[in-house]
């Protein structure tokens, strides 16, 4: 995944803080090209939903580029990258990266990627490209 990509999933959930953030990622295969974000349809600090405008747009955006959207990101605003059992619930894509990036309190924002097997997350590894 690109530095800049991951830069910019850390940015979005700072600016969105105390509510999740969430948005899309676009690229080929599991390799995270950019993001997109999108906003939090909940508005909620423990829960997202990606605005149906945004996640159209994203596919536009995508496909105009050459390019997919590949998975989904979002913020833990107080907690680690860990899946809750509601990103669990909402999860149904086995092709897409899910991305979570967390902020335990008193420590850097921790940022993890998942993969869906078998109805659960498996991590997957993190590479940060420059």
């Amino acid at each position: 995944m690109s530095a800049a990509a991951l830069d910019a999933i850390v940015a979005h959930a700072r600016s969105e803080a105390p509510r999740e953030c969430c948005g899309l990622l676009l690229g080929t295969g599991r390799h995270v090209e950019r993001t997109f974000p999108a906003r939090n349809e909940l508005a909620s600090p423990t829960r997202y939903q990606i605005q149906p405008e945004d996640h159209f747009a994203a596919i536009r955006e995508a496909r105009d580029s050459g390019v997919a959207v590949i998975g989904a990101y979002h913020s833990h605003p107080r907690s680690a990258a860990s899946p809750s059992a509601t990103d669990l619930e909402g999860a149904s894509y086995p092709e897409f990266v899910y991305l979570i990036v967390g902020f335990p309190p008193g420590t850097d924002p921790e940022i993890r990627a998942f993969s869906l097997a078998s109805g659960n997350f498996v991590a997957l590894e993190l590479v940060r490209l420059t």
